[in-house]
């Protein structure tokens, strides 16, 4: 509420301030019948048009002003979207005050048509300027516009009335969004002292198939800062993009005792993603590494296979193979010594999984926790809407790659959605859009399943 009236006031101070700008001939006028000096007239003139100027040109570029420090790129945006509000209730003063002092000439001064033409067009490209520079700054600071929203915005700029629909629109999540970063910041300072992830033993967290650990685009997003921020001692596996599961399990292995040296930790918490959780499993049961795993949580891992991939391995042999090659030359770039995208796909099947479930089996000593999301709708997520509309079927409800029911596994926890009609796709787990979707937080979910972690002594 004191947002809104702080906007009715600056929206007044536009037009009012644009409006004495250009009639300041008026006044200049009214200070000459008092028989004021010609230099004081234009001094004390040139010092308030000055500040006027001053005002508005900062109110352009400054970021909104906030007792809670959620951070300049917040601040921007928030500012941005307080400038298109302005322009927007600016262009409703300025005609108010067209209105009532113009045309009914109320004011103590009749004005030629020159005058208000020249005020007219004057104040409509302050009021215009303020809501572009509003919408540049919410285009390139907010997280929730997507790349689709974003396109949506240039191809409706030039649409009158549709603009003004979508610009609005537009607003509304601007506000959603820093309103859930002031949340976020007010949540940390309560938790500034209570080291609520700060679990018995390290975490090690496992990336799933076509992605590695890289230095400067963390797979996870922004769930280790915030798992740190609360006391976490975070590890990554370090395991390659397209090796097989015994490739991939032989490399936890050796990361494990490599934490387990560094830290003198006794075992390791493992948090696994899709084909992550797959190798894990395979170190800690066919590897012999249950003695140093303290618990062992998948999330969207194909425990029981994708029928996505049953049916993408009935494509031609060759065929298969040339693509699998191409994979193969292209992660042997990023890094991977031993890429074998043909095995490692081909372990998603149904069979192949049924397979592998039989011979590594819980370990005795372990615990073992999954968690799923599913997404609602094919066009939830554009590359996974294919394979949900192939599992969702066969399967039910799904991710857009692994259904809810391959992803139980152990002590089944949970099915994470939202309130909307996207739900929450396999990518989403890892924040791997660094969006945030109204009805779920994907960063204090994994804040919330680490606290558990410790609460159960691991």
């Amino acid at each position: 509420m004191k947002r809104k009236i702080k906007l009715l006031i600056r929206a007044l101070f536009f037009p009012c301030a644009l409006n004495f700008i250009l009639l300041s001939d008026v006044v200049n006028q009214k200070m000459s019948a008092s028989q004021i000096p010609f230099a004081v007239r234009i001094g004390v003139l040139s010092i308030l048009c000055g500040y006027f100027l001053l005002i508005y040109l900062s109110l352009l570029v400054m970021p909104a002003f906030d007792r809670v420090k959620t951070g300049l790129r917040a601040r921007m945006m928030l500012g941005g979207r307080d400038l298109v509000y302005g322009g927007l209730y600016s262009i409703a003063a300025q005609i108010a005050v067209f209105l009532i002092f113009y045309i009914n000439k109320a004011g103590p001064y009749e004005f030629g048509i020159g005058v208000l033409t020249a005020n007219a067009i004057l104040a409509s490209a302050g009021a215009f300027l303020l809501i572009f520079a509003g919408a540049v700054r919410i285009f390139f600071t907010s997280r929730r516009l997507s790349i689709a929203r974003r396109i949506v915005i240039l191809l409706t700029m030039w649409i009158p009335a549709v603009n003004l629909f979508v610009l609005i629109y537009a607003c509304r999540l601007v506000y959603e969004e820093y309103d859930f970063e002031r949340e976020k910041v007010l949540l940390r300072e309560l938790r500034a002292d209570t080291e609520l992830c700060q679990t018995r033993y390290p975490l090690l967290m496992l990336h799933g198939v076509g992605f590695r650990d890289l230095r400067y685009f963390n797979y996870w997003g922004r769930i280790p800062a915030e798992l740190m921020r609360n006391g976490a001692v975070i590890y990554y596996g370090n395991q390659e993009a397209f090796g097989t599961i015994a490739c991939n399990g032989e490399d936890i292995r050796t990361r494990i005792f490599e934490i387990l040296k560094e830290t003198g930790a006794e075992k390791v918490n493992i948090i696994a993603h899709s084909k992550g959780g797959l190798d894990a499993r395979y170190a800690i049961s066919t590897l012999k590494m249950a003695p140093y795993v303290a618990s062992l949580t998948t999330m969207s891992t194909p425990h029981r296979g994708c029928r996505f991939v049953d049916y993408a391995c009935r494509l031609p042999e060759g065929l298969y193979r040339f693509v699998a090659s191409c994979f193969d030359r292209t992660f042997g770039k990023f890094g991977d010594k031993n890429p074998d995208f043909y095995t490692a796909t081909h372990q998603f099947s149904t069979k192949a999984s049924a397979q592998f479930n039989r011979e590594n089996p819980n370990a005795p000593g372990v615990y073992y926790q999954s968690y799923a999301s599913k997404m609602k709708y094919p066009w939830s997520h554009l590359l996974l809407g294919i394979p949900w509309c192939i599992i969702r079927p066969l399967e039910g409800d799904n991710d857009g790659l692994v259904s809810i029911e391959s992803a139980k596994w152990g002590d089944f926890q949970e099915v994470f959605t939202n309130q909307r009609t996207r739900g929450i796709s396999h990518g989403d787990m890892i924040d791997l859009k660094r969006e945030d979707y109204k009805g779920f937080d994907v960063v204090e979910a994994y804040v919330q399943l680490t606290a558990k972690l410790k609460e159960r002594g691991f």
